[in-house]
């Protein structure tokens, strides 16, 4: 039955080629794209969040591109998993493979294990929080949750709130929540395509991909959406975007700026690269070896992947 396709997850670190494989698994397999990237959901930011271009979508149906706008504050992983799973639902039902493409990382923890139901926001404690600074929220957040402290980054003020409201409001850290959502089960449905890169080779990558956004206009995007008052608290923190507008504002010079996005580029891959090795026990997963591979050898892989369901 159509409705029994697997979901088809590829993964791996950033400018790893996940775009590329997964036109051509599409293509070679029958199926349709579903992007799992918490900044390309929001419409003009393309340059900085190497979203698929107009090219590779004409090779491809993708999904859940250009789905927000970037001055909103509303979108969250729970408005990008309902959306999904419509997508992935129809697709199915068109006798199709969903391609989920991650991605973020909670995007995807989400695809696989659901949602963790926290408490629901308390107004008062909400607008005291809000009313604190970066300083401040950070002080508190290590004190009562230094496990999410060391996730959650000093300048995302919406989930260092979050964290601390969880906690205030509950006695227990968020981080011990998640622990105990993180054991429960991961959905079967899924098979797992990895793409796995050293260091050495996904850093000359990294390096090659930020300067090829320059060139081709990252500063000029980023100066339209921010004159034009588009890029919201959550938008503006996007990596590529903070930098540049860091520039923008006179806070730092543009080869500084560039040099930052390659340095905080390379650190996200790591952080990929370290959070995605839970995924190696799912029993249908499949870890491509992508630094010393063509692409034409990582897509016969990744059919074959699909086929043996592993």
């Amino acid at each position: 039955m159509s409705e029994c396709k697997p979901i088809i997850l590829i993964l791996g670190p950033t400018a790893g080629g996940k775009t590329r494989l997964s036109i051509d698994l599409a293509n070679a397999i029958g199926g349709e794209c579903i992007c799992a990237d918490s900044m390309q959901v929001y419409r003009g930011m393309d340059i900085g969040t190497a979203k698929p271009t107009a090219e590779e979508r004409a090779q491809a149906v993708h999904h859940l591109l250009d789905i927000a706008d970037p001055a909103e504050e509303n979108f969250s992983v729970d408005t990008w998993l309902g959306r999904a799973e419509q997508v992935i639902a129809d697709v199915r039902k068109r006798g199709l493979y969903p391609i989920v493409v991650g991605g973020t990382n909670l995007y995807i923890k989400a695809l696989l294990s659901g949602l963790f139901e926290g408490p629901e926001p308390d107004a008062a404690l909400r607008t005291r929080l809000q009313a604190m600074d970066e300083d401040a929220l950070r002080m508190r957040l290590l004190e009562v949750d230094p496990v999410a402290a060391e996730r959650i980054h000093r300048n995302d003020r919406k989930r260092m709130i979050r964290a601390i409201e969880v906690y205030e409001l509950t006695g227990k850290p968020l981080s011990e929540h998640q622990s105990q959502w993180e054991s429960g089960n991961i959905r079967k449905d899924v098979r797992i395509i990895g793409l796995e890169y050293p260091a050495e080779a996904i850093n000359p990558r990294i390096n090659a991909r930020v300067r090829q956004m320059i060139d081709e206009g990252l500063v000029e995007e980023v100066k339209s959406l921010h004159d034009a008052g588009k890029l919201g608290l959550q938008a503006r923190e996007a990596l590529g975007y903070k930098q540049i507008v860091d520039y923008l504002e006179g806070r730092c010079a543009l080869d500084y700026a560039i040099e930052q996005i390659k340095i905080r580029t390379r650190r996200y891959a790591k952080q990929q690269r370290t959070w995605l090795r839970r995924f190696r026990l799912h029993p249908h997963s499949r870890w491509l070896q992508a630094g010393s591979a063509t692409l034409e050898q990582l897509l016969e892989q990744a059919k074959a992947a699909v086929s043996l369901g592993r």
